[in-house]
């Protein structure tokens, strides 16, 4: 098992994540569907996005267990992360197949890997205008930063908001009012990478911004 450090590239990741999202757009149009992307789930997004992340070369491994919950017996105890990001296509390695004979030689370590939560947050929704929108930008957020920071084990840790409005200006306030937030509350993260992409207007937005939003590590 490989467990030299890697050097993530957070503008990189945010590229692959971009691509994944543009090709679904783009295969939203040529289809002529009905739904757009704003119009799916969450859940029904992560495909997509890994998706782009493995067209770019990355290994995704889906719902990974937190590395400061391996210590519980069941593996369907603990908290799990959306994604969990590997160079070259390599394979995470599973803690409790580390000493095994079976454990992959290029596998990746938990801490060397890049573990992302994911939120999805639209201006506009089938009902209109996105009532929930402002305090689902800020709380649920901030709550999977401060998860990612809690655990000692992941080095390398970032939240993806996939961001649905009407323009890039509305996209740009909102995430900057998101970042002033995040610092007021203790939150330490480094620069956001910030990507967008247009999209045909079904529902009231227009644009989808993709913004990846480090974990700060080390020294204040």
């Amino acid at each position: 098992m490989t467990t030299t450090a890697i050097d993530w590239r957070w503008d990189d990741l945010a590229d692959a994540l971009a691509a994944g999202l543009r090709a679904a757009a783009a295969a939203v149009e040529l289809e002529q569907a009905v739904r757009g992307l704003d119009g799916r789930s969450e859940l029904e997004l992560h495909p997509v996005l890994r998706g782009g992340l493995q067209a770019a070369g990355y290994g995704v491994a889906a719902e990974v267990r937190f590395p400061r919950d391996r210590v519980l017996r069941r593996r369907s105890e603990g908290v799990r992360c959306d994604m969990v990001v590997t160079p070259g296509g390599r394979p995470l390695a599973d803690a409790a197949e580390q000493i095994g004979l079976f454990a992959p030689e290029d596998a990746v370590a938990l801490v060397d890997a890049a573990w992302l939560e994911v939120k999805v947050v639209a201006q506009h929704n089938e009902r209109g205008p996105n009532r929930a929108y402002a305090s689902a930008l800020q709380r649920p957020v901030w709550k999977d930063i401060d998860k990612l920071a809690a655990d000692p084990h992941i080095l390398h840790g970032a939240a993806v908001l996939v961001l649905f409005t009407t323009d890039a200006e509305v996209a740009d306030h909102d995430l900057g009012v998101w970042s002033s937030g995040a610092s007021l509350r203790g939150l330490r993260l480094m620069p956001r990478e910030q990507r967008s992409l247009a999209i045909g207007d079904r529902l009231g937005n227009r644009l989808c911004t993709v913004a990846v939003f480090p974990l700060a590590r080390g020294p204040a």
